[in-house]
């Protein structure tokens, strides 16, 4: 699909054919699901659900946050909420890692899974100190790709440290796994991706081409062109250069409407005050901020635009899809497997507006072109990344994971069992 993509024969990968039954488990195994940010439960619901109805016993741990609280009520799962900075700080630091460590400890998870750097880092170590059964470091993305200086070092070293950890490390991508071994994460053999990648797929029901009725909500006029985009507002997603580039549309295109979804995130590359103002005083910019349910969103655009410097497998570019919507995605790691050049969306070098804009041009000057690629990227991701097929196949691949580990415990059991015996007969 794209120059970057990983030979098959150079990864491990996951298909899953049968799935493992329930009764073949140990009673509802325990999983244990950590992510830093309160703010990144949004994305779990499916998964949650997924673990649940395939015969786990789900727990959930996050920073504090009313989005955790949230997320485990629609999910029906626990949740277990202890402070934990994105930032490095080595005090906080320590103090989340006794906690996690107490937590699992008492717990006592057959299978933990976690994610997102920080989480990832803590997590990893307090569950190896414990002696979790199985361990799993879901990669999301990595934040070192755009790091400098010091900050990048540390960054490769807690990914190292969090690959050290695990079990297994499964990446969200074909090129998020090349890139992993390029930077010697962890080895080939422990590196892998289920299926063709992304940690959720997408409901298609949920998402999925329509009319919406948010662009009048929203006072944009019918029939002007409405861009979009859907994700943190952070200088990695690009912001700058699609502000940039908006502004080089409006000479072509002066109706046009850029239509933001998402929250100027509190990480250290979240955007100054300077461009935020840009997007809060520009007449034909609007900022929604936080929205949970995007599904409507997307029916109101004419085309998405990620013009990310980084990513795992974003997800906003396969609801987008799955709406009949199609994509302006850069070359970064993640984005690159989540477009087929010319066929889904098209792709360009990152850091370039100039190119976000001949690219949108492209698409808004062909309509036909551009239900075209509607089409075909709805067609693709059904074809691809459906959700109860990416879950399923990682609900069948954790659940393997459990019965393999807990198969050498029953052997080691049966045989002391079987030399405890002997002895009483001899006796």
């Amino acid at each position: 699909m794209n120059s970057d993509a990983v030979d098959h024969n150079s990864e491990s990968t996951f298909h899953a054919v049968n799935r493992m039954p329930v009764a073949l488990l140990p009673q509802r195994p325990h999983i244990l699901i950590g992510v830093t940010s309160s703010q990144t439960c949004v994305i779990l619901p499916d998964r949650l659900r997924a673990f649940r109805d395939g015969g786990f016993h789900v727990s959930l741990l996050s920073a504090p946050g009313e989005l955790l609280n949230r997320t485990g009520q629609d999910a029906s799962v626990e949740t277990f909420a202890i402070s934990m900075q994105r930032g490095i700080s080595p005090a906080s630091d320590c103090i989340a890692l006794f906690r996690i460590w107490r937590l699992i400890r008492r717990l006592k998870p057959d299978i933990v899974e976690f994610s997102t750097p920080k989480a990832g880092l803590l997590g990893g170590i307090a569950a190896r100190l414990c002696g979790v059964p199985a361990r799993i470091y879901l990669l999301r993305g990595l934040k070192l790709e755009t790091a400098e200086g010091l900050k990048r070092i540390f960054l490769l070293g807690a990914e190292w440290m969090s690959a050290r950890c695990a079990h297994q490390v499964i990446c969200n991508s074909r090129s998020l796994l090349k890139r992993s071994m390029e930077y010697g994460i962890a080895s080939q053999s422990k590196l892998m991706i289920l299926g063709e990648g992304s940690s959720n797929g997408v409901d298609t029901q949920r998402f999925s081409p329509g009319s919406s009725g948010i662009a009048e909500q929203l006072g944009i006029e019918k029939g002007v062109p409405v861009i979009g985009f859907v994700g943190r507002l952070t200088h990695d997603k690009g912001l700058p250069d699609l502000l940039d580039a908006f502004r080089l549309l409006l000479h072509r295109e002066p109706n046009a409407y850029l239509l933001l979804v998402g929250w100027f995130d509190a990480a250290e590359d979240a955007l100054d005050r300077r461009l935020r103002e840009r997007i809060e005083s520009h007449p034909q910019v609007i900022h929604t901020g936080f929205v949970q349910d995007t599904s409507a969103y997307y029916r109101a655009m004419d085309v998405l635009v990620l013009p990310s410097w980084r990513e795992g497998f974003p997800n906003a570019v396969l609801e987008a899809a799955a709406s009949g919507v199609p994509v302006v995605a850069t070359h970064c790691t993640g984005s690159c497997d989540a477009v087929v050049p010319g066929i889904t969306g098209l792709l360009i070098p990152p850091g370039r507006p100039s190119a976000i804009c001949e690219a949108l041009l492209k698409i808004l000057g062909d309509p036909q072109l551009g239900r075209a690629m509607a089409t075909a990227a709805r067609a693709w991701v059904i074809k691809n990344y459906e959700s109860s097929r990416v879950l399923g196949d990682t609900v069948a691949f954790y659940s393997a994971q459990v019965q393999q580990k807990a198969a050498p415990a029953r052997v080691s059991s049966r045989r002391i069992a079987q030399s405890t015996t002997g002895l009483s007969v001899s006796q």
